[in-house]
């Protein structure tokens, strides 16, 4: 069944609910693609689940699937100095303008967001520390390394890592901050309690605030851009004013300029646009999904709502990325617009061409950051009338030197005109210049269309690469996760094979060194083994006699007297056989033989073939029933 199919979408569907119900992970915000590549690798394990709806009855009867599940999904890894221009550029010039808003003994409070196995945090420890000094970092620095994996989180607080997961650490700092125990490396006890670790749902759980440094690196990549916004909002709300956000290689914000300004887009580092007010606090708290937040909000809207619609002239406002976010109750009534135009593209209305082109206007105004203002623009409304406007475009200056939008403004002079226009007629030239100036602004507006279009696929264009770069990214973790299993496979089939060697060379010096004859056959009496003392009885080799059907073989031993043993071993209808028969060596020597037959069973105790232990029973002077020493 395709992976695109409805049925196929609604079983998955119903999985990422069945998780969320009995183990509290909630995975509908991450990448629906990369998400059921993951699951698919994990279900791809087990031979009796084919669908989605299969995994569902499965994990069911056995709940410790969900640890392996998790494992597939959760991909952690990460090392130390993970990118290390990105941690250089850091350590020079971030954490020093950290370190001088934090004077004095005021705690530095720091979060490494989605820590994996803890390698990012002790490398935030490392660079700390090599700034502050460890007695500073003891005293003053505060650092949550949180994660949504509890097996990774366990391994963190252990601070034990291998020679090669040090590998990307520089030795100087190797030896001032690892202590060698046994075979491995651990983090020093007294600076692992400035870390400390917890479980913590990005998507769901409240932010750690008052942060300094915010570390959440290629983490973001894995979420939709719907649950990118809503955590980016509580990253916001976590940090400081004059915090800031490192984040991986394929995590750009370029769409959330709002809450983040770069400080080197090239590493990923941005500062916190400030937003000091209650006014400009509450639409962030309530995208994070602050309830009260959201209900004070309400109230706010509502007042500010009622305020304007008792204001004299029609007024609109306009924010930065070209929405109509306000329209008072007078611009409502003259230009026919309703409230479910608020929050649609300014362009899309009419208002945006007509009773003027206002598209470029306001463009200019935002632009120019300086107000402008038309006077006795004419507009011919819908039921026929003529009316004459002053339009004032005014930008609207957020809290701080951000730019929010523009406000227009709408004065109704028409009175005004008709009284001027019953003293003084326009001339039939200032028509002609007026009718020129429309078209012009025809010509302006279709090549501002033609501009804003073109700005529009740029963009897309611009949104596709960023997400494009984050899924190379993930698969790319994917295949490292994947890499480290094959490689952790791969030695104990070494391992393995050099045990089996070891067996089989211990077998074969066993073999070699027994007197007895030793001759191993399958259930159709093909001859699986064939030791050195029967090629010294009858003289045949191994190789000669390996895979040929034992009652088949020419030589001094009578092999067709010991069928009926062999056949009663392998029908299981006796443990042991014994037959003493007269046998011809390659010498030519007539001796009496004693061969005993046995069953060879496997592990389960199933019957494999027989086992045959031929030896002389009787020396040249006739002493039967003795045995050769």
């Amino acid at each position: 069944m395709s992976e695109d199919s409805p049925q196929t979408l609604q079983e998955f569907q119903a999985l990422v609910e069945f998780i969320k119900l009995n183990r509290g992970f909630d995975f509908n915000g991450y990448k629906r693609p990369s998400l059921m590549r993951r699951v698919n690798q994990r279900m791809q394990a087990l031979e009796q689940v084919q669908t989605f709806g299969d995994y569902i009855d499965y994990l069911e009867v056995h709940p410790e699937e969900f640890a392996h599940l998790f494992n597939t999904i959760l991909i952690n890894v990460t090392t130390f100095f993970r990118d290390p221009d990105a941690w250089d550029y850091l350590a020079r010039e971030v954490v020093p303008r950290v370190l001088a808003n934090r004077p004095g003994d005021e705690t530095i409070r720091v979060w490494s967001a989605g820590c994996a196995s803890g390698e990012e945090a002790y490398s935030l420890v490392m660079v700390l520390a090599e700034a502050l000094g460890v007695e500073q970092l003891q005293q003053r620095v505060k650092i949550y390394a949180t994660d949504v994996d509890e097996t990774a989180l366990t391994q963190a607080r252990q601070g034990s890592y291998t020679v090669k997961d040090l590998q990307a650490v520089p030795a100087e700092l190797q030896d001032k901050y690892f202590e060698l125990v046994g075979s491995r490396y651990v983090f020093r006890n007294d600076l692992r309690r400035a870390v400390v670790f917890g479980r913590h749902d990005l998507i769901q759980d409240a932010p750690i605030s008052r942060l300094d440094l915010l570390v959440c690196r290629n983490t973001l990549m894995y979420f939709n851009a719907e649950t990118q916004t809503k955590v980016l909002a509580r990253f916001h709300f976590a940090l400081g004013d004059t915090g800031f956000l490192f984040l991986g290689k394929a995590e750009m914000l370029l769409t959330h300029a709002n809450l983040f300004t770069p400080t080197d887009l090239k590493w990923r580092i941005f500062a916190k646009v400030a937003k000091p007010g209650l006014r400009n606090h509450l639409p962030i708290l309530a995208q994070t999904g602050n309830i009260e937040a959201a209900n004070i909000l309400a109230r706010y809207v509502r007042l500010r709502d009622a305020t304007l619609d008792t204001a004299p002239v029609a007024q609109i406002s306009v924010d930065i990325l070209g929405t109509l976010v306000l329209a008072n109750e007078q611009a409502r009534a003259l230009f026919n617009l309703s409230l479910k135009d608020l929050g649609r593209p300014f362009r899309d209305l009419e208002l945006s061409y007509r009773p003027l082109e206002l598209r470029s206007l306001l463009e200019d105004v935002i632009n120019n950051r300086s107000p402008t203002k038309l006077n006795e623009v004419k507009w011919i409304a819908p039921s026929g009338e003529t009316h004459y406007l002053d339009v004032q475009v005014v930008p609207l200056i957020d809290n701080g030197p951000s730019l929010a939008g523009a406000s227009v403004s709408f004065l109704n002079v028409t009175r005004h005109r008709h009284l001027r226009e019953e003293v003084q007629r326009a001339t039939q030239e200032l028509e002609t210049a007026y009718e020129e100036l429309q078209s012009t602004n025809e010509e302006l507006e279709t090549t501002n269309e033609e501009l804003q279009s073109t700005n529009e696929e740029l963009e897309t264009t611009n949104e596709e690469l960023q997400s494009t770069n984050e899924e190379m990214e993930t698969m790319n973790e994917e295949l490292q996760s994947t890499n480290e299993e094959m490689e952790t496979t791969n030695k104990e089939l070494h391992e393995r094979t050099n045990e089996i060697n070891r067996v089989n060379a211990l077998l074969e010096s066993i073999l070699t060194s027994l007197r007895t004859a030793v001759v191993v056959v399958d259930r159709g009496l093909s001859i699986l083994m064939w030791n050195r003392r029967a090629e010294d009885l009858w003289g045949v080799r191994a190789d000669e006699v390996q895979t040929q059907f034992f009652l088949n073989l020419d030589i001094g031993l009578p092999v067709e007297q010991l069928k009926g043993p062999i056949r009663a071993v392998l029908a299981g209808e006796s443990e042991y056989e014994e037959v003493v028969l007269d046998a011809t060596t390659r010498r030519g020597k007539v001796v009496q033989c004693r061969a005993i037959c046995t069953p060879l069973k496997d592990a389960e105790k199933s019957i494999q073939g027989g086992i045959l232990l031929i030896e002389e029973w009787e020396n040249a002077k006739g002493n039967k029933g003795q045995e050769k020493v």
